[in-house]
């Protein structure tokens, strides 16, 4: 399930893209099917990281790739173990909510970022999330949870204010705010809510499927219930 529009990140061949907080590593998987394609994950859970090896390992060995490389490390966004302007573009993707110190997980994003290069931002949408946090205090006590709700002005000063400008945005999986709604309602820790584990299944069916009736219905409903936003800055 992607959340960043790789056409957005005018990679070539040769180009080299970070992906920050990789989580199993989904960005940075589609990183590494892109032809010639220098992809480089990085998270703090080391099982996370594991995972995120593995899944590069598959489709190496059959060969799912685009011929570029890979590379998996576990480290700290706001240390990041790379030079100044190393990458070509970087991917932090539903992180910076959970981070204590996000001016510095910032700053370090645009560090290792080369000039012209691009960085792509997600996080939760204010709306949905609001609901979120009203329906379930457990949603946001959770340990390594989120911390913070992002509204679109508070994203833009974070990062403008290490000199980047944004050129682009959007909202993704409309579909999926629903389903959170509903694990706040019932409980995070309630696995046994029908409701929940239909609409599991129907998110499931979706991401595997990707049913032209239903990636339809998310675009429409992507500006009004989208659960994520999604930036692209550049220097100027």
């Amino acid at each position: 399930m992607l959340t960043v529009d790789f056409k957005r990140l005018k990679l070539q061949p040769g180009s080299k893209v970070l992906d920050v907080g990789c989580g199993e590593g989904r960005h940075t998987c589609e990183a590494y099917s892109q032809p010639g394609i220098v992809a480089v994950g990085l998270d703090l859970n080391h099982r996370d990281v594991a995972q995120t090896r593995s899944m590069l390992c598959a489709m190496e060995d059959a060969d799912m790739g685009g011929g570029g490389a890979w590379q998996v490390f576990s480290g700290d966004c706001t240390r990041l173990p790379f030079s100044d302007g190393f990458f070509d573009a970087v991917i932090c993707s539903e992180v910076l909510e959970h981070i204590p110190n996000n001016k510095k997980a910032a700053a370090e994003l645009v560090r290792v970022l080369k000039p012209n290069g691009v960085l792509a931002v997600s996080v939760p949408r204010y709306l949905p999330e609001v609901i979120c946090w009203t329906l379930s205090e457990q949603y946001y006590h959770t340990e390594g949870g989120h911390i913070r709700i992002y509204t679109r002005k508070s994203l833009l000063k974070l990062i403008e204010q290490t000199g980047m400008r944004c050129r682009a945005s959007h909202f993704a999986h409309s579909l999926h705010a629903p389903y959170w709604w509903l694990k706040c309602t019932v409980g995070l820790d309630n696995e046994k809510s029908r409701l929940v584990i239909l609409y599991h299944r129907f998110l499931v069916w979706d991401i595997m499927k990707k049913p032209w009736l239903t990636r339809t219905l998310d675009r429409l409903l992507n500006p009004f219930i989208g659960k994520s936003c999604v930036y692209y800055f550049t220097r100027p």
